[in-house]
């Protein structure tokens, strides 16, 4: 790991994955989940990533022959 950043807080790693590693400078333990998110996002390291929208329901091949079925041929 090579470090990236440090302050007076926390100190951030850069792994050999790409992904980053935050640790507490006053307690000296690895810092998780909300709050290393947190921390990343204050230091411009990562993006917040938007929620996609949910698509709408598309008809499935089930659903089409079971409409084509109930329907009378003329």
């Amino acid at each position: 790991m090579e470090q990236l950043k440090k302050s007076d807080n926390h100190l951030i790693f850069k792994k050999k994955s790409g992904r980053y590693a935050v640790k507490d400078c006053s307690t000296k333990k690895w810092i998780n989940g909300d709050a290393k998110t947190d921390i990343l996002l204050t230091e411009g390291l990562i993006k917040h990533a938007e929620p996609k929208p949910a698509a709408a329901p598309e008809a499935t091949p089930e659903a089409t022959e079971a409409t084509a079925d109930a329907a009378p041929e003329a």
